[in-house]
């Protein structure tokens, strides 16, 4: 008989996880609160039902390789970038061909999710769910909560003295939908991450005039990278995260620090990241020039509300302020657990590889897309649901849950003595954590042995972007269509923008071609790293960084 999976959500990862179970030979029910799928990706003109959706003019930040279900790429004629209404019908196509929509029950809430009296040696769960004022009880063998991290909205009046004097317009990113109503207005926007980054842009056409406050700057990119590539493309890549292990940090943080500010200088520009604190980066297209042209001002802290006014950290003050929009994120909960599970599946640290909370004796509730990469959040949702799936089923095995558990406690008696420190807000490496899993499914694919057996595809795969069809490659949910979707993602990235056809063009040099120049350097030195000692290991690394940075240095500064 199979068992029983409640999936929470219906969303990005919902749809995902659904599917994955159906792959797995188990039963899955979805619950639903609202009355369609997609999540925060269902655009609405209001924020009246407390859910989280997109603005209306929001495009994606992950190109359309990157961010794609693993076993179904985007038709090739949708753009690499594409706004919400094409998101949603891509999430909506998915649905329909793996037949998803009849495993979801919507305008469902669920109540509460509580261990089962005999959960010790079964590992179920009472679901109590809410369709139309009327309640559902209904046991499960596992439960997968796909509820996101766009959850609660993040506004700490508290942090800005005099906010409660001020007369004007105060609203949370997540009320903001469209930039009319704020025309011949002066507004604030308080928070530079993509959202603040995005509604600054648009309110800077409508606006009188946009003020950007930031407490610690940013580092900008583009969609676009060299050649007019998508920058998600060219940068992760696996062949880049192994020389990012060769190279020392800090020279590898100057050449990226020269090549953005090659583009523009960011402390010109007010955007530089302030001293002490860590590194970030949004994408957008247009911030720069709506600064350079001055329909945006950057800031710097906001210290003090007056009534029309704000007081900033470098002593300026601006006047006859009209509207503050808080683009300070939000905060995740879980309303349907009872404690102590409510409050430690919040802490990242407890979850094991952030999915599976480390106190409960039976591995049967995980967490699905509670996790920042950097990369497509899709394609890492995706590959958790697949892992997932396979621990309920028992083809995966997870560490038992008391020896994780004191590990984790005392890393955090750790964190907070400041002997370590807390690194659970931060974003994971995208290559690195889908390898992890991919390692523990079975899917990571080996790189020296696709090189005996596939060439041309093993150069794609270690060169080439590291789409999500790599972990479709062999091992359990092996998908046929994975080798020929990468060898054809270039196909289909170009494919969009080719509407003008100019016969006598001169074709530019491949991406491929560009890396035969250098490319078998690298091949050589990863596949002796990888069949080496761990101490060989390091004497290389240590002569390749004495020999190698002198020379980079020359070449850059060149």
């Amino acid at each position: 008989m199979a068992k029983k999976v409640a999936v929470i959500g219906a969303g990005v990862s919902g749809l995902s996880s659904i599917k994955c179970c159906v792959d797995e030979d188990l039963e899955p029910t979805c619950f639903e609160r609202s009355d369609d799928i997609g999540g925060l990706w269902k655009f609405t003109e209001s924020s009246k039902d407390g859910m989280t959706r997109v603005y209306k003019s929001l495009v994606t930040n992950v190109c359309k390789e990157m961010s794609c279900y693993s076993d179904f790429p985007f038709h090739e004629d949708y753009p690499n970038f594409m706004n919400h209404e094409k998101f949603w019908d891509y999430l909506q196509e998915f649905a329909e061909h793996f037949d998803l929509l009849k495993y979801i029950q919507f305008k469902t809430t669920v109540c509460s999710i509580t261990k089962r009296p005999d959960f010790s040696e079964t590992g179920q769960w009472d679901v109590v769910t809410e369709t139309e004022g009327k309640q559902n009880r209904a046991v499960f063998d596992a439960v997968m909560v796909c509820t996101g991290h766009f959850l609660n909205p993040h506004l700490p009046l508290e942090a800005f003295p005099g906010i409660h004097k001020f007369k004007g317009q105060i609203l949370h990113s997540q009320e903001y939908k469209i930039p009319e109503g704020f025309q011949g207005k002066r507004v604030l926007v308080i928070g530079l991450g993509n959202t603040g980054g995005d509604i600054a842009v648009e309110l800077s056409r409508t606006a009188a005039q946009v003020l950007l406050s930031t407490r610690t700057g940013t580092w900008v990119l583009g969609r676009s990278s060299d050649w007019g590539y998508p920058y998600n493309m060219m940068v992760t890549r696996r062949c880049c995260s192994f020389i990012a292990q060769v190279l020392p940090s800090r020279f590898l943080n100057w050449i990226q620090e020269r090549k953005l500010n090659k583009r523009f200088n960011h402390e010109d520009y007010g955007l530089s990241i302030t001293k002490g604190k860590k590194a970030k980066f949004i994408v957008n297209d247009e911030l720069p020039n709506c600064i350079l042209c001055g329909a945006i001002t950057m800031k710097t802290s906001v210290i003090e509300f007056t009534e029309t006014s704000a007081v900033f950290e470098d002593g300026t003050v601006e006047e006859n302020i009209d509207v503050v929009i808080f683009t300070t994120g939000y905060t995740f909960s879980f309303p349907f657990f009872e404690e102590p599970l409510k409050s430690l599946c919040t802490k990242k640290i407890f979850l094991y590889k952030q999915v599976f909370p480390l106190n409960l004796e039976r591995a049967t509730l995980a967490i699905i897309g509670l996790i920042g990469l950097k990369g497509s959040i899709l394609s890492g949702t995706e590959l958790q649901a697949r892992w997932v799936t396979r621990v309920f089923k028992g083809l995966c095995k997870i560490p038992p849950s008391q020896k994780l558990m004191m590990e984790a406690t005392e890393k955090e008696q750790l964190i907070k003595r400041g002997v370590f420190k807390d690194t659970s807000k931060d974003k994971f490496d995208y290559i690195a954590y889908m390898d992890d899993i991919a390692a523990c499914i079975g899917t990571k694919p080996s790189i020296p042995l696709l090189f005996l057996k596939d060439p041309r595809l093993a150069w794609e795969v270690f060169f080439g972007p590291c789409t999500p069809y790599q972990y479709r490659l062999v091992g359990p949910g092996k998908w046929d269509g994975a080798r020929n979707a990468i060898l054809t993602q270039w196909d289909r990235t170009l494919k969009p923008l080719k509407t003008r056809i100019v016969p006598d063009s001169s074709k530019p040099a491949s991406m491929s071609h560009y890396l035969k120049a250098w490319g078998a350097p690298v091949l050589l030195a990863s596949l002796l790293l990888i069949c080496k000692s761990s101490l060989f290991l390091k004497l290389v690394r240590d002569k390749l960084q004495d020999r190698m940075s002198p020379y980079l240095v020359s070449l850059w500064r060149g």
